[in-house]
């Protein structure tokens, strides 16, 4: 074909046919111009076409593996296991730092370095009599403050100091009233006491619940008692005169008081004299403040228990008085509290439950607060953990529960397992790329120890004897490229025939990176086609 285009060309360029076995020359002349450029077009199309018919004809013929790029694999059924791995730093379970905010010379530290500790064991106690001074002194100005608001508030709002019936009522609502006027009187109770004498009477005479009459003060008519007690002894009068005591009972009818006497007839006898009347408790209450009264509600004979309010003495300066004692009573119980709390850090007690790592102090010794650094340091080493940070492409194959495979170069030829406990969703971008943090725990650590440098393989899903290729084999779409029957040549390998192969559609699976998993479209024995990075990379330079 060659040969008969150069034919062509050398009969263009002489204008002229040579006829057949004789020979014929004739001058050649330059083209013009614009003809030379068609023309060196026309036979750059032409070797063009050339050069694609050769590469067409030598793949009908078979090329080389080499030359095409692929290698053959055969489908192969395997385990499959879906892994993340990582390095990360173990951690105790938690930790705690022991400190204090006092001074003082530490008096107990009643423990030593590899004690385990339970929380709220005692660590440390610290000389608080400064401190305990302080506390009591708050107390006392707590106490005072308190007798300063109830004295405000009495004098706001007068209450009953106990609790029985009023008894006499000294004023009304609207009157004015200054500090020591008299607003009422309060019986304890409506039950009186008289003690009598009976002379020339035996007490064998009497006897308790017995009946008497009573007539008291210049009232006519008598009321009635009930004998309570009898002495067992007779009394002597003023006179002189023996006589028997007998102690009456009376229900006041309500006009009754303290201020009468009276006299009885118990049985047949009369009584020597006039008695006083005593009365169970009674109190007067008086105005503590200035004011004018209002909310007086209470009557003669009315009950009232200890703590109620009488009435309300109003006035400006008796609630700005309340209203100061009240600040200054919340003022003093904080001061007290803080005070307490204070008294509380001289006695320092193990936060967690734990092993002590580290002792710093010692009894004797003494600490000036934060600036004495830590006391002792405590590790819970129930369980180690570490957080290893997992890229954002990976992260989905992590999920809590799943087995983690751990070394350490501390350790050669052991391996630890733990479980994945939490997946952040925090993550960290750096540089364009996502990583998240994944906490894993190992309960079984035997001579690991906290601040060893491990490497952690997460295993995640498995698929056990699954139908699997190489993940290169896979191209975009989930095709794979099929080789059939005389494809490929002697040697297995070799792509001898292009034409005998097929893009089939494939179902993917799980994969590890390596391979993945075919769960459709390949059976057992199909061989597909890989392609060769290296002449990937050939072709693309």
């Amino acid at each position: 074909m060659n040969e008969e285009l150069m034919q062509a060309e050398q009969a263009e360029t002489v204008g002229a046919s040579v006829p057949a076995g004789k020979k014929k020359w004739k001058k050649l002349t330059l083209p013009k111009k614009g003809k030379s450029r068609r023309i060196k077009i026309a036979v750059a199309l032409v070797l063009a076409a050339v050069v694609i018919w050769r590469v067409v004809s030598g793949l009908g013929q078979g090329a080389p593996m080499a030359a095409m790029g692929y290698s053959a694999v055969q489908a192969t059924r395997q385990d499959l296991t879906v892994s993340v791995s990582g390095t990360a730093t173990l951690e105790p379970a938690d930790s705690y730092q022991v400190n204090t905010l006092v001074s003082g010379a530490i008096q107990e530290a009643p423990f030593a370095e590899d004690d385990v500790v339970e929380r709220g064991d005692l660590l440390y106690v610290i000389d608080s009599g400064d401190a305990q001074s302080s506390v009591a002194r708050a107390n006392i100005s707590v106490s005072q403050s308190r007798l300063s608001y109830d004295q405000a508030q009495e004098a706001l709002r007068p209450t009953a100091p106990i609790g029985g019936t009023i008894h006499e009522v000294f004023v009304h609502n609207g009157d004015s009233v200054t500090a020591g006027t008299a607003l009422a009187k309060i019986v304890a109770s409506t039950e009186l006491t008289i003690d009598f004498l009976f002379p020339y009477v035996e007490p064998s005479e009497f006897y308790v619940g017995q009946d008497a009459t009573i007539f008291a003060g210049n009232f006519d008519g008598s009321v009635h008692g009930t004998v309570v007690s009898v002495s067992n002894s007779t009394a002597v009068t003023t006179n002189g005169l023996q006589s028997s005591s007998v102690r009456v009972k009376v229900n006041n009818p309500g006009v009754l008081s303290d201020s009468f006497t009276a006299s009885a007839v118990i049985g047949s006898y009369c009584s020597y004299g006039n008695a006083p009347i005593t009365m169970a408790d009674a109190v007067t209450v008086y105005a503590t403040g200035s004011g004018t009264v209002t909310g007086f509600e209470k009557l003669t004979g009315s009950t009232v228990n200890k703590g109620d309010a009488i009435c309300t003495i109003e006035s400006e300066a008796n609630r700005a008085q309340l209203q100061n004692a009240k600040l200054n009573l919340e003022s003093a119980q904080l001061s007290a509290g803080s005070a307490a709390d204070n008294l509380d850090d001289y006695r320092i007690e193990a936060p967690i439950s734990g092993t002590v790592i580290e002792k710093n102090f010692k009894a004797g010794d003494k600490v000036d607060g934060v600036s004495s650094g830590t006391l002792a340091t405590i590790f819970d080493l129930s369980y180690l953990k570490m957080e290893m940070n997992v890229d954002e492409l990976n992260i989905g194959k992590v999920q809590v529960g799943q087995t983690v495979e751990i070394t350490a170069s501390a350790l050669p030829g052991q391996t630890f397992t733990g479980t994945v406990d939490r997946v952040s969703v925090n993550g960290t971008t750096t540089n364009g790329f996502t990583s998240y943090p994944v906490t894993i725990i190992l309960r079984e650590y035997g001579d690991l120890r906290p601040g060893m440098n491990v490497s952690a393989n997460i295993r995640g899903e498995t698929a056990a004897n699954a139908l699997c290729v190489p993940v290169a084999a896979v191209s975009r779409g989930n095709t794979v490229e099929v080789a059939l029957p005389g494809a490929l040549g002697e040697d297995g390998v070799t792509v001898a025939d292009p034409a005998q192969t097929e893009e089939r559609q494939v179902v993917l699976g799980i994969n590890d990176g390596t391979y993945i998993e075919i769960t459709s479209g390949l059976e057992d024995g199909d061989t597909v086609l890989v392609p060769d990075q290296a002449a990937d990379m050939g072709m693309g330079g």
